[in-house]
């Protein structure tokens, strides 16, 4: 498992750059999450990595908007270019992160898969990591709670 970096800062953002945010610190690994909502946002899973919200800060966020999933869970996504940015759990002090809005290099890994009881019938997991047929319950390396 690679190291976490405490100092390290993190970007991203949207396609068109309506919206833009740092993380300083670390982020949790990605976790790949099979889910029907993340298979619908995703046309896929969704691979997200994780950060306290405390780290996360916004730079630009005039698109920026949320859309609620359940009554304790929401997506951000950027309104003008539909770009998905991030997780938030009404229970949880952390942001899940959409991987693929992190400026490059992220210098993450994949660390496992959750909710692989609703995964699609179209595609195997074939890569050996963790699965959980539900969520990880921060049973993960870096899983913030």
């Amino acid at each position: 498992m690679p190291k976490l970096d405490e100092d390290k800062l993190h970007t991203g953002g949207c396609l068109c750059g309506a919206v833009r945010y740092q993380v300083e610190g670390p982020l949790r690994g990605v976790v790949n999450c099979h889910c029907s909502e993340c298979t619908r946002l995703n046309g896929h899973f969704g691979p997200h990595s994780k950060a306290p919200k405390a780290m996360v800060k916004m730079l630009r966020d005039d698109g920026l908007a949320w859309y609620q999933i359940t009554a304790k869970a929401s997506r951000g996504f950027c309104r003008e270019c539909g770009t998905g940015l991030f997780w938030d759990h009404a229970d949880q002090d952390a942001y899940g992160i959409v991987a693929g809005s992190l400026d490059q290099p992220t210098g993450l890994q994949t660390i496992g898969h959750i909710f692989v009881a609703e995964k699609s019938d179209f595609y195997e997991i074939t890569d050996g990591l963790p699965q959980f047929e539900g969520s990880s319950d921060g049973q993960l390396v870096g899983d913030y709670r």
